[in-house]
């Protein structure tokens, strides 16, 4: 699968509990066991070892990044309901407020 066009996102939970969101282009097995084998310096490097808790290919890249970085600005709360597949707890996290009166109505 790694010749497979466009690329994974993916959810990484890390020893300390915390969340990396990331993207594969050449084999998901292949890039979680990189970040285990701390390859890649920085967030995950001390924070290992990770599990993969979330993943989804995207046939396109360009809809791919656009996806990982929607994720990554994403709440806690928010991740863990995605890792869950609860996607109505999503639709809910997602609705902005519209109970503030617009300033134009007064």
């Amino acid at each position: 699968m790694d010749d497979e066009p466009g690329a994974h996102i993916y959810m990484l939970r890390c020893s300390d509990g915390s969340y990396y969101v990331g993207s594969a282009r050449r084999g998901l097995e292949r890039r979680v066991a990189e970040h285990n084998d701390g390859k890649y310096g920085g967030f995950t490097s001390k924070r290992l070892p990770v599990v993969l808790v979330w993943a989804e290919h995207f046939p396109d890249i360009t809809d791919a990044i656009a996806v990982e970085r929607q994720i990554k600005g994403w709440s806690r709360v928010k991740k863990e309901a995605l890792i869950r597949g609860d996607y109505g707890a999503l639709r809910t996290l997602s609705k902005r407020s519209s109970s503030k009166p617009s300033a134009d109505l007064a």
